[in-house]
């Protein structure tokens, strides 16, 4: 059984796994290109960790969500679209690194825990699910300000809109205002890898 990493490791190393899919055909050729050229700095490449990490988070806690069996028809379509976008995130992010020549981690390199009762109604599950994708799509901000790389800052950038159109889809689940503050909050590495380790197990 492969040994759980934590944030820091996932940081400064890759883990074990891999995966593929597109972005965009175009896209992911370009970035694919580019990191096969070996010129990703150690930066870029501490940043593919830790977004992967946030979707490996992101997607766990929608299909447990999803498996729960607390979520309403009206919800669950909502759950289903997130986690079909998290796993496309995944696989184009794992496929730069695997051209990088890193390995990317898995959904069993990370254990995730999460708050007791957060599983036990729709509202709970509604609730961490929007602290969630705020962390998520604050990390894919700092990321877009903090790669060096400019092939990557357009797809990332790109995943970043798919990010907020999850926070605005879960705020309207809550009840809560779909539209958030004019300039969303982005978050350093450090910080979202402090946000994130809250998770792990």
């Amino acid at each position: 059984m492969t040994a759980r990493l934590s944030r820091d490791q996932l940081l400064r190393r890759g883990a074990i796994g891999g995966g593929a899919f597109v972005l965009s055909a175009s896209a992911v050729a370009a970035l694919a290109g580019r990191a096969a050229a070996a010129t990703l700095p150690d930066n870029d490449l501490a940043y593919l960790r830790i977004l992967i990490g946030a979707e490996l988070l992101a997607a766990d806690y929608q299909a447990k969500a999803l498996a729960s069996g607390k979520l309403s028809r009206s919800s669950t379509p909502a759950f289903r679209k997130m986690a079909a976008d998290e796993k496309a995130h995944y696989a184009g992010l794992a496929q730069v690194m695997t051209a990088a020549g890193q390995t990317p981690a898995t959904d069993g390199d990370i254990g995730f825990l999460y708050p007791r009762g957060s599983f036990a109604s729709e509202t709970s599950i509604v609730k961490l699910a929007a602290e969630i994708e705020a962390i998520v799509l604050g990390t894919y901000l700092g990321a877009v300000e903090g790669i060096q790389t400019a092939e990557l800052r357009l797809p990332v950038g790109q995943i970043a809109g798919n990010e907020a159109q999850h926070v605005g889809a879960v705020a309207a689940l809550g009840d809560r205002p779909i539209i958030g503050r004019a300039f969303a909050p982005s978050l350093t590495i450090d910080a979202a890898s402090a946000a994130l380790d809250k998770f792990e197990s």
